[in-house]
């Protein structure tokens, strides 16, 4: 049996109205994921939408979540008559999540945790294990026998979330920063990003000033691109990997390691031996883990 999670854990709403479907969200700085179940457990579909993440606002956030819903094309579904298992990014900051809750369009019931922890539970299925995450941004978190959570990161885009890709776009942005004032070589990873966003310290102040998470998470592919031909690329993409190193080795010593993310997939091979000995493939992902989530909370053990 799965260990029972710490209630302060949770944020739940039931408003007693028998739900028709259970449903799976997966919300982050980027995009929301979706997935349908009906109350046996049968998976009906799957939907995306944009983002989510709190901190771009509690009425987008719903909005979102309502869009990936409808996406996954399940006949006659209304938010009224849906429990909703939430894992979204921002929940850690209390004015943002009491916004999110009173935002609250009236679905039938909902449980939310983090995004970092859906995901957790989506990776080993509910069960004790870590999982380092590094997409937009990064955090790595674990279940531990006892249902407590201990968490590793994952301070967000603005100052931490570092070997994220949001994290590695701001080191991209500074370089090309540099290099216009002559500061840094313009290189390849430079040249890509002038040519992506401009030339002119105008269009790199403008794109700073509106760029959010997901700006700068859209110059890290071009990290990745120029790795080959910059060592200004293959510096950051080591430094990327020693920061994602560092957290899964502060998380925990032994539990089972799960990777999730597009970032944590790409350096994945570039980790220790000694978490590579621990590495599992995840059972599933982080709306999964938060399908999950809405049904051990409607039926609990």
């Amino acid at each position: 049996m799965p260990p029972a999670l710490d209630p302060s854990l949770l944020t739940s709403r039931d408003s007693g109205r028998p739900p028709r479907w259970c449903i799976g969200i997966d919300g982050g700085g980027t995009s929301t994921r979706a997935v349908v179940a009906d109350t046996a457990g049968r998976v009906l579909g799957r939907g995306e939408a944009g983002p989510s993440a709190l901190g771009q606002g509690a009425g987008q956030a719903w909005r979102h979540i309502a869009e990936a819903i409808a996406d996954a094309g399940v006949p006659d579904l209304e938010l009224a008559d849906c429990a909703l298992g939430l894992g979204l990014s921002g929940t850690g900051v209390p004015a943002q999540l009491k916004a999110f809750v009173a935002a609250d369009p009236g679905v039938a019931r909902f449980a939310l945790v983090t995004d970092g922890l859906a995901a957790l539970l989506g990776a080993h299925g509910g069960q004790p294990g870590a999982l380092l995450i590094s997409g937009t941004g990064s955090v790595a978190e674990a279940l531990l026998p006892d249902g407590s959570r201990r968490m590793v990161g994952g301070w967000g885009w603005q100052i931490g979330d570092e070997g994220s890709g949001a994290w590695l776009g701001q080191q991209a942005m500074k370089l090309a920063q540099a290099a216009y004032d002559s500061r840094a070589a313009a290189g390849a990873l430079v040249q890509a990003v002038w040519q992506q966003v401009g030339t002119t310290r105008e269009a790199l102040l403008g794109f700073c000033a509106q760029a959010g998470q997901g700006g700068y998470a859209s110059l890290a592919p071009l990290v990745f691109e120029h790795e080959a031909d910059d060592p200004a690329a293959a510096a950051l993409l080591a430094e990327a990997a020693r920061a994602l190193e560092a957290l899964a080795a502060a998380l925990h010593p032994t539990l089972p390691l799960a990777l999730a993310g597009s970032i944590a997939l790409r350096l994945g091979n570039r980790l220790s031996p000694a978490l590579q000995s621990r590495r599992v493939e995840p059972q599933g992902d982080a709306a999964t883990g938060a399908l999950w989530l809405i049904q051990q909370d409607m039926n609990p053990a």
